[in-house]
């Protein structure tokens, strides 16, 4: 089931989402997160950290286990998606250290540190919620478009339209990593419930094909009208434009 939350604003759309992750926080012992990074969750990641200082939710008894992570960049690197967590969520929040995962990105071997993540995903039992973002060809994760959907942990290369998309985060595009680590299509669809951010006009087209277009491996995100719990769409109302045009109905 998809449930589509119209905001007016992104921060409307990030509050959204927060009361999601709020609300598994608040009801289960020992939760599990998926979590994504990019600019879409940004705001939900600071609306969580005021709450958490405010006393109302603890990451104490929380694991995480994060979707991907550039091949080449090291954790500390200020790009690299493991700084990105801490800067914009880690380090603000009571959660462990211990108790955060993400791929890495120097591995040596990069079929081991596939198993290795398949390992540490299974490990957690289950992911309670897993937060998506979309990219502008439909991407989830870094699982790009292809012939077909990954299952496990998958070593991608990065289309040019994503290196251009990331390039503003750095000096140069040349200086953008070409590939990364993510978690396998086949293993997000077994959280227990998505919760997809979207943000802005550039992403009204790409958000209308994957909710409502062909499911198709061509375009990834498509693959959650197949989920068999609830997809939560947060998103502002540039990011729903097409779908207000297309599917007025669809809007709750």
């Amino acid at each position: 089931m998809i449930t589509i939350l119209y905001s007016k604003t992104a921060e409307e759309a990030s509050i959204n989402g927060a009361d999601v992750i709020t609300a598994l926080l608040m009801t289960k012992k020992n939760p599990v997160l998926g979590l994504a990074t990019g600019s879409s969750p940004v705001g939900m990641y600071t609306e969580l950290i005021n709450r958490c200082k405010d006393g109302q939710i603890s990451f104490k008894n929380v694991r995480t286990v994060n979707l991907d992570e550039y091949v080449g960049l090291s954790a500390d690197h200020d790009q690299s998606y493991s700084y990105f967590m801490h800067e914009n969520l880690f380090n603000h929040v009571d959660i462990k250290e211990e108790n955060t995962h993400l791929p890495n990105g120097l591995a040596a071997d990069p079929e081991a540190e596939r198993a290795r993540y398949d390992e540490v995903i299974a490990s957690m039992g289950g992911i309670d919620v897993q937060v998506l973002g979309i990219g502008n060809n439909g991407h989830i994760g870094f699982n790009e478009p292809a012939d077909h959907f990954s299952t496990g942990t998958v070593l991608v290369d990065l289309t040019d339209s994503t290196i251009d998309a990331n390039s503003r985060f750095f000096e140069r595009r040349e200086d953008v990593p070409t590939q990364a680590f993510t978690m396998g299509i086949g293993q997000i669809m077994q959280a227990d419930k998505i919760v997809m951010l979207a943000m802005g006009a550039g992403k009204a087209d790409i958000l209308e094909a994957a909710l409502f277009g062909k499911v198709t491996p061509e375009v990834p995100a498509s693959i959650l009208q197949l989920f068999k719990g609830e997809v939560i769409v947060c998103a502002d109302e540039a990011a729903l434009a097409t779908i207000m045009a297309k599917h007025p109905e669809a809007i709750a």
